[in-house]
């Protein structure tokens, strides 16, 4: 049997679906310094936050995991969400045209773009 504790990520995502929510920021906060550069411990990170209704501390997370992979277009909508659960308008436009760059055929991006330009 393998050890959790040789693959952080793995645990941080079991203490996820537990709904062990402060242990898993407690981890997270741990491991963040050593998984600075991986857009999948960033988008985990970000997961919880938004689990946890808390956009303002999600963003950095998803911002940080487009850097890091701007190819990514399930980041990409959650950041649009976040962006819109702040009403950051513009950003989620951005994010929505990113999407749509991506995934030419994802229609629920167009129908959002379209919605906020008319705004």
């Amino acid at each position: 049997m393998v050890s959790l504790f040789r693959y952080p990520k793995r645990r941080l995502k079991k203490l996820i679906r537990e709904g062990e929510y402060v242990e898993a920021i407690k981890l997270g906060d741990d491991l963040e310094s050593k998984h600075s550069a991986d857009p999948d411990f960033m988008f985990i990170m970000g997961g919880l936050y938004i689990i946890l209704e808390e956009s303002e501390k999600a963003l950095p997370y998803f911002e940080k995991a487009v850097q890091l992979d701007n190819n990514d277009a399930e980041t990409l909508k959650l950041k649009t969400d976040v962006h819109l659960d702040l009403q950051q308008k513009d950003e989620a436009i951005i994010c929505c045209k990113r999407i749509i760059e991506l995934e030419p055929k994802n229609y629920e991006a167009k129908e959002l773009l379209e919605e906020l330009e008319n705004i």
